[in-house]
């Protein structure tokens, strides 16, 4: 569990928070009123306690201007504000009338595959893409043509054949979690994490290989994890993805345990028309990462070509009235083929190679009905899942199913 704002007070004499904007205030972003309350509220921060933070808190930009600290960062579609602030700081903040909540800030992390990459020679459509029936809504005509899924992860390389003309939006943002302008599309990670992924949602097909779900889809990535502020920088590539329209985010990250920071966070993207599709992670039955194990996020474990759970698929039970059991479904997760980084193919395992499978399936679905909304979807592919021969506690709903879910849509 992350601390608690007022242990790390106790023990620190400040600490980092997330205040809530009202949604008086989020409505209009744009507007005079926005900047009225942003006025207000990032005078309760306090730059000189984050820049003593080290890696947990904001650091020094020069974008800021020479020798400037940011008290806090403002991110206008999610209608939050984040920085670090001392006891008298936290008291101002929860009496502000333009602020409906105060919630501890909590670093996630990549949730990394499990092992190593294994170089591919594909041929024709991959285990994962095929075992999902995505072919089969192909054969219809969805595609996921005009739909944008965001893609926060290590980044992306566009120049993989696979992505040519996938990637319609890219976004970087450096260790404070200001977006770098004029910055060319690129894959942070040496392995490929993030070109991996982005390859599992919407690559096209070359020279007969089909390793995406969605080859129409357009995809918006942005390097967000890792180093620097990690908590800034996911706030920057959730509130770039609502304001560039996505309407699927996929995420293959998470911090272990049931930590509540982003449950309210999840909550906004879904009212701001985006499908949240998250990792559960990689520790094995009885664990699980936030944000994939609330409730409001659709969570995706792995399964095996065999129609087994991986062994390393996270899974557990709480005591809670909705959605008790996490991951929601399980996908293609081992051994999964897809774009390798400056060009081939390769194979990785782990639930962040499921998740954008689902996030794939939901740009088909949204494809072949566009007025459906969030709930719609997300509802359709849980009653796709099929549970075969795993176990339900595992597993929960079971295996996804792309023909299925168009049906139930």
């Amino acid at each position: 569990m992350t601390a608690s704002i007022s242990r790390t007070m106790a023990q620190l004499g400040f600490a980092p928070v997330i205040a809530f904007l009202t949604p008086e205030v989020r409505a209009e972003p744009a507007a005079d009123t926005i900047a009225a309350a942003e006025g207000s509220v990032l005078a309760h921060f306090t730059p000189e306690a984050g820049s003593s933070l080290g890696g947990a808190a904001l650091a020094a930009d020069p974008a800021d201007g020479p020798g400037e600290v940011p008290a806090a960062r403002v991110f206008p579609h999610l209608g939050v504000v984040y920085g670090t602030v001392e006891p008298a700081g936290l008291t101002a903040l929860r009496a502000s009338p333009v602020v409906r909540a105060v919630k501890p800030a909590a670093q996630l992390s990549l949730i990394r595959p499990v092992t190593a990459a294994v170089p591919s020679e594909p041929r024709g459509t991959v285990w994962g893409v095929g075992h999902l029936r995505a072919p089969d809504l192909w054969a219809q005509g969805w595609t996921g043509a005009g739909v944008r899924v965001a893609h926060l992860d290590t980044g992306v390389d566009p120049t993989h054949p696979c992505l040519d003309g996938a990637v319609v939006e890219f976004a970087e943002f450096d260790p404070t979690g200001r977006r770098v302008a004029e910055v060319t599309a690129r894959d942070g990670d040496p392995d490929g994490h993030g070109t991996h992924t982005a390859a599992t949602i919407a690559g096209r097909e070359v020279d007969g290989v089909r390793v995406g779900v969605a080859p129409g889809a357009d995809l918006c990535s942005a390097l967000v994890i890792e180093g620097g502020d990690i908590t800034a920088r996911i706030l920057g590539g959730m509130d770039w993805a609502i304001g560039v329209g996505a309407r699927v985010l996929s995420m293959s990250l998470g911090i272990r345990g049931l930590v509540n920071s982003f449950l309210d966070l999840v909550a906004i993207l879904r009212d701001s028309g985006v499908l949240p599709v998250v990792a559960i992670g990689n520790e094995g039955p009885g664990t699980s990462r936030s944000p994939g194990n609330y409730a409001s996020a659709l969570s995706v474990g792995a399964h095996d070509r065999a129609g087994a759970v991986a062994g390393f698929s996270s899974s557990q039970r709480f005591q809670r009235r909705a959605h008790p059991l996490t991951p929601d479904v399980v996908a293609p997760g081992v051994d999964v083929v897809s774009a390798a980084p400056a060009g081939g193919w390769q194979a990785l395992s782990g639930t962040s190679m499921a998740t954008p499978h689902v996030a794939g399936l939901a740009a088909l679905l949204m494809h072949a009905r566009p007025e459906a909304g969030v709930a719609d979807v997300e509802r359709a592919i849980l009653e796709s899942a099929e549970l075969g021969r795993m176990p339900a506690e595992r597993a929960n709903r079971g295996a996804v199913n792309g023909l299925r879910a168009l049906d139930r849509l």
